[in-house]
């Protein structure tokens, strides 16, 4: 046994100490090695009566006790057999009963097992199934994947996942590269099945190409030589699954496997629910799936803060594909349009309401299903304006996380589906503001078109951000002048609540970092009218640029005391909930020029400027392409 030592000397002292102990865990995990492994290793017993199940589809009533008579006599029975009358034909001496894989007759293993407890008192019961039979006296050991990451536990050894794979493995051209067979074992979830087919994959694949097709998809490697069919391919194993589900769960499992991540039970209300599937099915459904081994549940059921599930990945494909095929893909993608749609509102909601930690922990959990709408849309342009608007909704994730690359490359991405769309020239104004450290000419393009069109349109709200972004770009020149002017226009357009963008104060405060370059006093002025807005305690995120900006202009005036005092007490006040710095490393600067007594560098602050990790150069987008920035 490969990495299993654990769960074997487990289950192995719980048979030593309990009647009934069951081995869990999804198709593939390596149930039945492990109660194997566990079986020899344990003691205490004179007799050992196993029964596997064979085959995959729904057993028929009594089929698991007659192949237990069976097993105990040699002689098939002539007709049905009670669960009493198995229980009272195991031996009278200490014996052990290993029922091996009885998903199939799950409900009559239940009944047998009971029967077995009460009538055979000298009897314990080993069971491996995806899910446990739910009696009192069990006992489980629930089985995941094995790991591919090194671990201290590992000494000098190989993870156990990436140590299965090279034995399975052809190794006739040299060993593989342990990093690459590692990011095999990753993509397959470190499932022991899956492993190993994919190395027997090796005959013919070099294991990089197998690391491609895996990224592609999980559920093609096979091996006709297993002994089970339903151990032939990861297919076959997740379609075992699939048949002893009823429709019900079926059509919940197909429908939600669009999710790319983990997911809330109300999420998967609004994804499942629909014509034959009432919203009250939903959970029920939910947990079936997670006790075939579909879903994973990520915290705890019931507590204050509402659970998760989680779909493996090859479920989720395998969901995905049955989802095609019963023609339900598009339908299905508009419902998740229009759920993300609704959890970017809430979250936007939540910024402009104060909450702006418990914003970025909704987008934060909600992310892989964010992204994989963006992707989609980009594939399917009738989407592409909803996706638009989660975008828009979603500005303060760009800005505030240090995502304004990510950002840019998801709206630039979207553009060209949105002609004609009302919410063009928004997202031109934010892919600018979010472009405009790295692709200046790309910002001033897409201003140029959304600076017509907002005008038109009468959107005071879009003209007024996009003179602040024009004053962003004006700064990075060094034209502080212009960009002060740009900024008071912006300060004067943006109407107060404006949904959809950052607030005028924030422009205030831009306005007073412009203008500390050549009119440190009126600085100070704008600096005090931007903390003297109403509504600015609310928003933590532009409070401390505004106190930054304040800082500067006492700098500026040379007030070096105070301005030390503002900047260490907005560092103090900086919310710890918020993952990004925000203007804290613009502070932390502010401090160190004032205690070397040298002139303020005025950084600007990622309120202003977005900025992200850097990135390797991106390929041209579609809109680059569109304005002639980049090759066709």
């Amino acid at each position: 046994m490969i990495g299993r030592e654990r769960e074997t000397a487990a289950v192995a002292e719980l048979l030593t100490a309990h009647r009934l102990v069951t081995v869990t865990g999804p198709a593939g995990v390596g149930k039945s090695a492990v109660a194997a492994a566990a079986v020899a290793a344990s003691a205490g017993w004179e007799c050992l009566v196993q029964v596997r199940r064979q085959g995959s589809a729904p057993g028929r009533p009594g089929d698991l006790t007659a192949d237990l008579i069976t097993r105990l006599t040699g002689v098939p029975p002539a007709g049905p057999v009670a669960p009493e009358r198995a229980a009272r034909s195991l031996p009278d001496a200490p014996t052990l009963l290993w029922l091996d894989d009885v998903d199939p007759v799950h409900g009559e293993c239940v009944r047998l097992v009971q029967q077995v407890l009460m009538r055979a008192p000298r009897t314990r019961v080993l069971v491996t199934s995806r899910r446990a039979l739910g009696l009192d006296a069990e006992r489980t050991v629930r089985l995941g994947g094995l790991r591919s990451q090194p671990s201290p536990d590992d000494g000098e050894g190989r993870p156990p996942a990436v140590e299965l794979f090279l034995r399975h493995a052809h190794t006739e051209h040299g060993e593989p590269d342990p990093e690459t067979v590692a990011e095999v074992c990753r993509l397959v979830e470190g499932l022991p099945l899956a492993v190993e087919l994919a190395a027997e994959q090796t005959a013919q694949l070099p294991v990089r190409e197998l690391v491609r097709l895996l990224r592609l998809s999980q559920t093609w490697p096979a091996s006709p030589r297993r002994a089970h069919r339903r151990h032939r391919s990861l297919r076959d194993a997740a379609g075992s699954v699939w048949m002893l589900c009823d429709k019900a769960v079926r059509t919940v499992w197909a429908r939600a496997s669009l999710f790319a991540g983990s997911f809330t039970e109300t999420s998967a209300v609004h994804m499942c629910a629909g014509g034959t599937i009432e919203p009250a099915q939903v959970p029920s459904c939910l947990v079936q799936l997670a006790a075939h081994g579909v879903l994973e549940v990520r915290g705890e059921v019931g507590a204050v803060r509402e659970h998760r599930y989680r779909m493996t990945r090859l479920a989720r494909e395998f969901g995905a594909e049955r989802l095609t095929a019963q023609g339900e893909f598009p339908a299905a993608a508009l419902r998740r349009s229009q759920r993300w749609g609704q959890v970017a509102a809430e979250a936007e909601s939540l910024w402009e309401r104060g909450a702006q930690s418990r914003a970025v922990r909704l987008v934060s959990e909600e992310y892989e299903e964010l992204a994989a709408l963006f992707a989609h849309a980009r594939t399917e342009p009738s989407l592409a304006p909803a996706a638009l608007q989660t975008g828009l909704r979603l500005w303060f994730w760009w800005v505030a996380c240090d995502r304004a690359e990510e950002g840019a490359d998801r709206l630039l991405g979207l553009l060209p589906h949105c002609d004609g769309s009302p919410l063009l020239a928004r997202g031109q104004w934010l892919a600018a503001w979010l472009s405009a450290r790295t692709a200046p000419e790309t910002a001033r393009a897409l201003l140029d078109d959304a600076w017509w069109a907002s005008v038109l349109a009468g959107d005071t709200a879009a003209i007024g951000r996009i003179a602040h972004v024009q004053g962003v770009l004006a700064l990075q020149e060094g034209d502080a002048r212009a960009a002060a002017g740009h900024f008071q226009l912006a300060a004067d357009t943006i109407p107060a609540h404006a949904p959809g963008g950052p607030p005028a104060t924030l422009s205030l405060a831009a306005l007073a970092l412009a203008q500390v370059r050549y009119a440190p006093a009126a600085a100070r002025r704008s600096a005090h009218r931007a903390l003297a807005q109403a509504g600015l305690r609310h928003d933590a995120w532009v409070c401390q640029v505004a106190r930054y900006a304040q800082a500067c202009t006492d700098h500026g005036l040379g007030r070096t005391g105070r301005a030390w005092q503002r900047a260490r007490r907005a560092l103090a006040d900086t919310d710890d909930g918020l993952p990004a710095t925000h203007g804290t490393s613009a502070l932390r600067q502010l401090l160190t020029d004032i205690e070397a007594g040298s002139p303020a560098r005025l950084d600007l602050p990622a309120a202003l400027v977005p900025h992200t990790a850097p990135l390797p150069a991106p390929r041209p987008s579609d809109w680059e392409i569109r304005l002639g920035r980049g090759p066709a």
